[in-house]
């Protein structure tokens, strides 16, 4: 499929994905109906119609992110230029100043593999992974990131956490998504006015190795452009609670979901409990 991908000319690749969206509302019931009862949590407020057309927005959302990702090996400099908006860069310059590397925070909003290519061709980076149950799959995602220079640590190897110090202490932009509940170290944060298991490992990463905090989103626009934002650094020391660390950057990325609620993964079970 990606060999076939990166032969299509991006507006129809993404016409195309955006019709295979919409066959996945329909067609994929379950996910669909999770996703609508994952929202309403989120914003009871809203009438039943707007739920529902931001949750068939998301559906079109991800197949055109779909197609893109098999479109991705085309991102050039001179077709990032022409299709990527980048803001805040300095911030992430900033951030490595210092030498110690620097924390990248982030979710899953917007089309986050286009959104590492673009932070590759500001920052040294290495992201942590989950490992895919499919072995394919994973050597897939992990050359296609590969070939934009991003490193990847797996995140059940044995040398996983000094493989990520070792990124930082080499003045690496370490990146984390933080916004799922996931099998590792947790703790309960506000997340939508509800307690949510939330990863407090990057925190205490941060706050071990003084690195800066840089949050930074994807979002797709209405002209099809992607608009990549560096927020400012946010300082850690010895003497932050990492806890409350943890609270403040999903507090961040609650922020980004309210801003652009239809390219969030609402099929996410983000306040199940373990």
């Amino acid at each position: 499929m990606a060999a076939i991908g990166r032969y299509i000319p991006l507006p129809a690749g993404r016409m195309l994905g955006r019709f295979m969206g919409r066959l996945a509302w329909n067609v994929l019931r379950r996910y669909r109906i999770k996703a609508l009862a994952h929202i309403t949590i989120a914003f009871p407020e809203w009438p039943e119609w707007k739920r529902e057309e931001t949750i068939r927005e998301m559906f079109e959302h991800f197949g055109v992110s779909f197609f893109e990702l098999l479109w991705l090996r085309n991102l050039t400099p001179a077709r990032l230029a022409e299709t990527t908006i980048i803001d805040g860069a300095e911030n992430v310059r900033a951030a490595l100043a210092s030498g110690k590397g620097a924390i990248g925070i982030t979710g899953h909003c917007g089309n986050w593999e286009w959104c590492a290519a673009t932070i590759a061709t500001v920052a040294p980076m290495t992201v942590l992974q989950r490992e895919r149950d499919e072995a394919k799959l994973n050597e897939f995602i992990t050359d296609f990131r590969a070939a934009f220079g991003i490193e990847t640590i797996d995140r059940g190897s044995g040398s996983s956490a000094r493989a990520m110090f070792q990124a930082l202490r080499r003045n690496r932009l370490l990146a984390f998504l933080l916004d799922q509940n996931i099998r590792a170290e947790s703790v309960k944060v506000p997340f939508f006015g509800r307690p949510a298991l939330t990863p407090i490992g990057p925190a205490r990463i941060a706050i071990r190795a003084g690195a800066p905090i840089v949050p930074l989103f994807i979002e797709r626009l209405g002209d099809g452009r992607q608009l990549v934002t560096f927020h400012a650094p946010i300082a850690t020391s010895r003497n932050d609670d990492p806890e409350e660390l943890t609270a403040r950057l999903t507090a961040i990325i609650e922020a980004q979901i309210r801003h652009a609620p239809a390219q969030w993964v609402w099929m996410h079970e983000r306040w199940r409990e373990r």
